[in-house]
């Protein structure tokens, strides 16, 4: 491994390349994500609360009870309820 300036090329390539590799498949799944959005909304789903919903299933269900429990709370105490 060849040391440039005190870094090890080769190490520091790896790196790189597995970041840049990472970060191409993020870029498709992310237009994998938006076309499956675009399919639902074509459905009829309200893209707004299906994403609320997805944000919601990846809390920890303690989370989201004392979450939605403030939410009321503060519902409440402006008079949205």
């Amino acid at each position: 491994m060849a040391d440039v300036g005190g870094v090890a090329s080769e190490r520091l390539k790896s790196f790189v390349e597995r970041i840049e590799r990472l970060e191409e498949e993020r870029q498709a799944l992310s237009g994998d994500i938006r076309e499956i959005y675009s399919e639902a909304k074509g459905s009829g789903f309200d893209i707004k609360v299906l994403r609320q919903i997805i944000r919601l299933r990846k809390m920890d269900s303690g989370d989201r009870s004392e979450m939605e429990e403030l939410i009321d709370v503060y519902k409440r105490a402006l008079e949205m309820e």
